[in-house]
């Protein structure tokens, strides 16, 4: 049971003295809640601030949907063209059936007519 408590101490302490280096606190841009100043000066710039960060959020929103929307049309573009070439290739395939069903049908036709005797 000691040996269990000692090494859950040096545990403690390794990680209690390992140095962190130097946090210090940012500013993270965000919307502020204006209400809680009480000079006019300090809540106009605190409404000034989140003016600020809503036009930078709805500019970069913009950005990215606009690079969503032109990705999907490039997308859209190429699935016009294997559209285009599937249709080709399928219109190009009842050709070639059309073509061999009238080739048999005259095959089976010819025979039938040197079949039958000629009247005279």
């Amino acid at each position: 049971m000691l040996g269990r408590n000692a090494s859950l101490c040096v545990a403690i302490l390794l990680l209690v003295t390992i140095p962190t280096g130097h946090i210090s606190a940012q500013d993270v841009p965000g919307i502020e809640i204006c209400t809680v100043e009480k000079t006019w000066e300090r809540r106009t710039s605190c409404l000034q601030s989140n003016v600020d960060f809503l036009q930078k959020t709805l500019t970069k929103l913009a950005l990215d949907h606009q690079q969503k929307i032109d990705t999907a049309y490039r997308q859209i573009d190429a699935l016009k063209a294997t559209v285009a070439g599937l249709q080709k290739a399928l219109g190009d395939l009842q050709a070639t059936q059309t073509k061999t069903a009238e080739d048999l049908k005259k095959k089976e036709d010819a025979p039938a007519k040197e079949a039958t005797p000629a009247k005279e």
